[in-house]
């Protein structure tokens, strides 16, 4: 039995929630916030679009298993994690572009970190949420 009601709801706070996390993810470095926060934040409007909707309808939007989100993750935040290696620091050494993008701000190696586990956490929830979920 769907609702009209969390269906028009969630039609609304979808993006609402997917740029809050963005927000969140870009917020960070700086301030509470960054990847696993913000991929919660991004997972749970997909499950709320779920719950409105069906699997099936959040899955259409999604395009691609959110499974495959996992090692797309896991390789950015590697690649973060490696790269000072490449000219002579330690790991985990933040590397940062000499100028500030406007909107953003300072962009290094820890915005990337970050963003890999954005996308691990939201494929690991939405791995497990989609997988139980009782919808087909």
């Amino acid at each position: 039995m769907k609702s009209a009601i969390l269906q028009t709801a969630t039609r609304y706070l979808l993006p609402i929630l997917l740029l809050f996390s963005f927000f969140l993810l870009l917020r960070g470095h700086y301030y509470p916030g960054g990847g696993f926060v913000g991929g919660l934040v991004a997972a749970i409007a997909f499950v709320l679009h779920s719950f409105a909707n069906g699997t099936a309808s959040t899955m259409k939007i999604l395009r691609y298993k959110p499974l495959s989100l996992i090692p797309i993750g896991l390789a950015i935040s590697t690649l973060s994690v490696v790269a000072p290696l490449l000219i002579g620091l330690p790991p985990m050494t933040g590397l940062w572009f000499e100028e500030p993008i406007p909107v953003i701000g300072m962009i290094g190696s820890a915005l990337f970190f970050d963003l890999g586990v954005y996308l691990v956490v939201i494929g690991v929830v939405l791995t497990i949420l989609f997988t139980i979920s009782l919808d087909e």
